[in-house]
């Protein structure tokens, strides 16, 4: 039964000089045996960062820009996840080994020339990370040689959905390691010695 009558919550006074305005980017400290739920991108929070898989690399790598990520969610004309593409796979030497294979331009690749594709990305379940720690996470992201990992759930029909997102760079901000670097071996050096000092 919903409720008809509701009090006012409570109001104060604020007194000048003791009130800051919160960081957005500010993200709770963690450890390795945090909940891994605490450094997941929850995707029902925090809209997905999408790009068409037919705009051109440069405006890819503007949206990324724009937008403070090194990932992008790639969709097809119906909106369905069809792959990604990171700041490695635009900026990297995969832009140049694909033009060269197929005999074009470097102007003339589109997003879907260089993106991973949906069937050759790994995934982990939502059901599996309300059970881990950041320890797990951080050793997962090193074992496939990753930056990011995919969290999906499945819905009652049986498809699944994007749910979430693992970033080794975020993981790293929320330890308290300053990265200075993309470079995945290096990123997860950073981490593991955090980990284990």
């Amino acid at each position: 039964m919903e409720r008809l009558h509701y009090q006012p919550i409570k109001q104060f006074r604020v007194r000048s000089g003791v009130c800051e305005i919160s960081d957005p980017w500010s993200m709770a400290k963690v450890t390795a045996s945090s909940p891994a739920i605490e450094v997941m991108t929850d995707l029902r929070k925090i809209p997905a960062a999408t790009i068409a898989h037919d705009l051109s690399l440069a405006q890819a790598n503007h949206s990324m820009i724009l937008r403070g990520v090194r990932l992008l969610f790639v969709t097809d004309l119906s909106r369905r996840v069809v792959g990604v593409i990171t700041s490695n796979d635009l900026l990297g030497e995969k832009p140049t080994r694909v033009a060269g294979e197929r005999m074009m331009r470097h102007e003339e690749l589109v997003v879907r020339d260089i993106m991973v594709a949906t069937e050759e990305l790994d995934a982990v379940s939502l059901s599996d990370v309300l059970r881990s720690e950041v320890g797990h996470v951080v050793s997962t992201l090193k074992a496939c040689g990753r930056q990011h990992a995919l969290v999906v759930e499945e819905g009652g029909n049986g498809v699944l959905s994007l749910r979430g997102i693992f970033s080794a760079s975020q993981i790293a901000r929320q330890m308290g390691i300053p990265l200075q670097t993309t470079e995945v071996a290096r990123t997860f050096a950073e981490i593991e010695a955090a980990i284990a000092g």
